[in-house]
């Protein structure tokens, strides 16, 4: 990945502390236009999920752009969501115990979010209010093959069975086939495609039952094109709905995953070099601690720099080598690096410096990182 320096080098970074999470908001603003111009500049096709943004700042610009619904995966981050104004809110986790109960009570603060949860059995319909009028809406969570949560789609009678239980609370069914990030594309796309004729052979089979579909949620970042193409989604009584969350930055492996849309990186790790161990080998402040290597090794690229390679990072070291002497960046410089999986970077940090223009705009918080206090629930009873 070669990167020009121009879009992302500061005027001057002498005085940052590093490593910093750089985020560029005039690079958000157009990742947004071209999310939705990936779905026919439909804001309503859309449900972002929020574990990318993570700041409400961001959220409120996907908000200003017309986006309305989002996903999320904890209580923080649904609580960034409601403040920064969002109308609709699915929490995309499995909930129970202490955790249901502190989704309801952020649910009832916010009244104007209408805040949605996922059930995959009959045990976690009763968490929900037991599908009662008063309580969260109900999405049925099916397992299209990630194997990780969800109801088998191959028991079309158990999630009739599972939608009557819900009652007035079934809003739809949620299906996220994030496993199919395969390079190929064409492939990509007929297993997507084939995971969606299973699912309309489901939402007929609840039709035939008399129980009507409100919103199908398909798609996260690798098939989030394919959501929105599938012949069988235009033209229903449901609304259908992708939720890419990564694109809202970027990283080298979704830019790879969705070429020729027009996304770029908005959040880049801003390292400085800090030793020179080996003639070709430099070594950088940005360990793993900094930018996640969950997605693998290389763990980032190197803006401005396509010579350099990343190995594999410890804690609080990145080193990296170079190909020659004469290019290799020198103890105390400045380097700009793009994550491999940046959702989990982002998440590092406590604070993002806004850069436009090369200069520091402003500082914002990563307002949902990591989790709440685990006895936000106890201190808010507390209080009541």
């Amino acid at each position: 990945m070669n990167l020009s320096l121009v879009n992302y080098a500061l005027e001057d970074a002498t005085p940052i502390v590093t490593p910093a999470l750089l985020i560029y908001p005039e690079i958000v603003a157009s990742n947004i236009r071209a999310m939705l111009a990936m779905v026919g500049n439909q804001p309503e096709r859309l449900r972002p999920h929020i574990k990318t943004a993570k700041l409400q700042a961001v959220v409120r610009a996907m908000i200003d752009h017309g986006i309305l619904q989002f996903k999320c995966a904890t209580t923080l981050e649904l609580l960034t969501a409601c403040r920064a104004g969002a109308r609709d809110v699915l929490v995309a986790f499995a909930m129970t115990g202490a955790n249901a109960r502190r989704v309801m009570e952020i649910a009832e603060e916010y009244p104007q979010t209408r805040v949605s949860v996922l059930v995959e059995s009959k045990a976690q319909i009763g968490i929900w209010n037991g599908g009662r009028s008063g309580g969260p809406g109900v999405f049925i969570d099916m397992n299209p093959g990630m194997n990780r949560t969800g109801a088998s789609p191959e028991r079309p009678d158990a999630i009739i069975e599972l939608a009557r239980t819900t009652g007035e609370a079934f809003r739809g069914l949620h299906w996220y086939d994030g496993h199919l990030s395969m390079a190929n594309v064409e492939e990509r796309k007929a297993l997507a495609y084939k995971g969606y004729d299973r699912l309309l052979e489901i939402i007929s089979a609840l039709a035939a039952a008399g129980i009507g579909v409100e919103e199908v949620i398909t798609s996260g970042t690798p098939t989030g094109p394919f959501g929105y193409s599938y012949p069988g989604f235009a033209h229903t009584k449901f609304v259908q709905r992708v939720s890419p969350g990564t694109v809202v930055y970027n990283d080298t492996h979704s830019l790879d995953q969705l070429p020729g849309f027009g996304f770029q990186p908005a959040a880049v790790v801003l390292t400085t070099v800090i030793s020179h161990p080996l003639p070709l080998h430099i070594t950088c402040d940005a360990g793993h601690k900094s930018v996640s290597v969950d997605a693998g090794v290389p763990n980032c690229a190197v803006v401005g720099h396509p010579d350099l390679k990343p190995l594999k990072p410890s804690e609080e070291h990145l080193p990296l080598e170079g190909v020659s002497a004469e290019t290799l960046p020198a103890i105390g410089d400045k380097l700009y690096l793009v994550p491999r999986h940046v959702c989990p970077t982002v998440n590092n940090f406590d604070e993002a410096l806004m850069i436009v223009n090369g200069r520091i705009e402003g500082v914002e918080k990563v307002t949902a990182r990591g989790h709440e206090n685990p006895l936000a629930l106890l201190s808010c009873e507390a209080v009541g």
